[in-house]
């Protein structure tokens, strides 16, 4: 997956927003303020970080190669995938839907609402 289809599809989620507050190299997709995902947009293939259920995270570790455990982040519950096409784009994009149900989900109920609202 390519940096602009990654992006259109991050920034496609209800409320998503875009900012690098790490520096330019780091591209952050938040949901009302909360990170789903990080990108390292000039690492070559692109590095991503998703949340994960626990088991589910330990599972895609198990299974993918480039899939390991969040780099700089709660091992328990993110991990780092590498965009090396060895995961299909399906794959990547439930990853990315599963990151932002989780954050999404976590937010006020009032928030939750609004963002309901906005799809």
């Amino acid at each position: 997956m390519q940096l602009k289809t990654l992006r259109a599809y991050l920034l496609s989620r209800p409320g998503a927003t875009e900012d690098r507050p790490f520096g330019p190299q780091t591209l952050v997709i938040k949901v009302r303020g909360k990170i789903f995902a990080i990108v390292s947009d000039e690492a070559v293939p692109l590095d991503i970080s998703l949340k994960c259920e626990p088991a589910h995270a330990q599972f895609l570790r198990d299974s993918f190669p480039a899939v390991r455990p969040g780099y700089h982040l709660n091992k328990e519950h993110w991990n780092t995938v590498t965009l090396d096409d060895s995961i299909a784009d399906d794959g990547i994009r439930a990853m990315i839907d599963e990151s932002y149900r989780l954050v999404a989900g976590s937010l006020s109920k009032a928030a939750q609402q609004r963002l309901a609202g906005a799809e």
